[in-house]
């Protein structure tokens, strides 16, 4: 960790909402009928976040994982990211004004849990981040193109994190985390993504829609992925392993594949 990420977890508890935003993502499946079937789109939109707390400047990743973890242990939606500095950041909280969420962030400093913090803006700009300010585009090719970016932020990263307790990200974690970075609001777990997406076939799937598939047979969702277009995705495969870049033309992903949504 870094001189400018020194926290103090164990007091996070009191300041903190209560509630759990917990790792299940891919795990859990119902069955699905689904596998392509052709039915007349719903068009849905997800809900925006409002203004989001950064803080820390984490050297290692594993940190800001373990950072990010404590916080959604106390009900707080958080995602760490790499900011194009060498750090990783961590985002956290949902507030309807920025005088809320600059309330939060000063009760955290005042106990000694962060050295400093930024409000971040719901276009995501944040001032004196220390990292490259990056605007989330309003139209939809340029959210496109930041969802990608964002996914491809996280190659390499590992699944799991200090040993068989500390969750990184679980595949659902991850789109959530990409969709978060960019003001969307997923829902947690990979059937609940899959459910509140617009259906879309494959051939019209464009990059930052998710693909779906039924790992362990049966039709069941386990396991999702970001598109990036031109038959690849970005996912979390299964602990041990990193996130990666993989290509639906694999036999295996063929075999698993059920679906594709979108959200924009």
């Amino acid at each position: 960790m870094s001189s400018t990420g020194s926290w103090r977890l164990a007091r996070l508890a009191p300041l903190l909402a209560a509630g759990l935003w917990l790792l299940p993502g891919c795990s859990r499946p119902r069955p699905v009928l689904e596998r392509q079937i052709s039915r007349s789109p719903v068009q849905r939109t997800l809900p925006r976040l409002g203004f989001t707390l950064q803080a820390g400047a984490f050297a290692k990743v594993e940190n800001a994982a373990r950072f990010s973890q404590s916080l959604q242990a106390q009900g707080q939606e958080a995602a760490y990211y790499a900011s194009g500095d060498g750090l990783y950041r961590v985002r956290f909280g949902d507030f309807a004004t920025k005088e809320q969420a600059r309330a939060r962030g000063e009760a955290l400093k005042a106990a000694g849990v962060i050295e400093a913090f930024w409000v971040v803006a719901p276009d995501g700009s944040a001032p004196g981040a220390g990292g490259p300010i990056r605007l989330r585009p309003l139209d939809e090719r340029g959210l496109r193109a930041s969802l990608v970016e964002s996914a491809r932020g996280y190659l390499g990263v590992p699944y799991l994190f200090g040993g068989t307790t500390e969750r990184g990200f679980d595949c659902s974690g991850l789109t959530g985390a990409v969709y978060r970075l960019n003001g969307l609001r997923l829902p947690r777990s990979s059937q609940a993504q899959f459910d509140a997406g617009s259906p879309v076939d494959l051939d019209s799937a464009r990059p930052g829609d998710l693909l779906f598939f039924a790992t362990g047979g049966g039709g069941r969702i386990s396991h999702v992925g970001v598109y990036l277009g031109e038959g690849a995705f970005i996912h979390a495969p299964r602990p041990g392993q990193s996130i990666r870049q993989d290509e639906l033309s694999e036999r295996y992903f063929q075999k698993a594949f059920v679906g594709a949504r979108t959200y924009l």
